[in-house]
């Protein structure tokens, strides 16, 4: 039976942050806001997990799923050939509505799907999502909906896709939007934007002027 949390009550907070703290180190799923919309996420670095969150959300292998980090420092042991470039992005826009693709460290043990030797990672703008982070390290983080459906803006949106599947739902009412993140790929010499989202491509080039734009 999945637990439910309203993190807006300060002691239902600190009792949901800590059961989904254990949730996620037990392998299990659980649904946190962000600062787009509700996601569901796992342990990164625990295959089985990632690979029950891609089942519960119906997705295939050929969508890796996105990794959230909660501060910048975190990148330092999961991507390689980081580019100063990269780092403008994330001193720019983090924490907020940036994911950046990245060639992830060769050692790490983890499996995010058919990724190709790199990663999506974002640090979101929200408080209860970071708190999470900070406790527990990486999370693989999907929009928490069943593919094909919108992704949720409430948690009872979530919920009502995802039910049993997910061991702890922490509620934060309301996210602000569901305009999802913007993609830039620092994979490469030039940075590209593969989704524009939050964050519109004039805005990236204030601080990467040379960033291309996908077809």
């Amino acid at each position: 039976m999945a637990r439910r949390y309203d993190t807006n009550d300060a002691t239902d907070r600190a009792t949901g942050l800590r059961e989904a703290a254990s949730a996620v180190r037990r392998g299990e799923l659980v649904v946190l806001p962000t600062d787009t919309v509700y996601g569901i996420g796992a342990d990164a670095f625990s295959s089985e997990a990632v690979a029950d969150l891609l089942a519960a959300k119906g997705r295939g292998r050929n969508m890796p799923t996105p990794v959230l980090i909660g501060s910048p420092n975190t990148l330092h042991g999961l991507v390689t050939n980081f580019s100063e470039m990269a780092w403008e992005l994330v001193d720019a826009f983090w924490p907020g509505a940036l994911t950046l693709v990245a060639k992830h460290q060769p050692s790490l043990q983890w499996d995010l799907g058919d990724t190709r030797g790199t990663v999506a990672v974002r640090m979101p703008l929200h408080p209860v999502a970071i708190e999470l982070l900070t406790e527990v390290g990486p999370m693989a983080v999907s929009s928490a909906n069943l593919t094909g459906h919108p992704s949720p803006e409430t948690c009872d949106a979530a919920q009502d896709m995802l039910g049993d599947s997910v061991s702890v739902y922490l509620d934060g009412g309301p996210t602000p939007g569901i305009v999802p993140s913007s993609i830039v790929d620092v994979s490469r010499d030039v940075p590209v934007l593969l989704r524009e989202g939050a964050i519109s491509a004039d805005e990236l080039r204030k601080v990467v002027p040379d960033l291309e734009v996908a077809n």
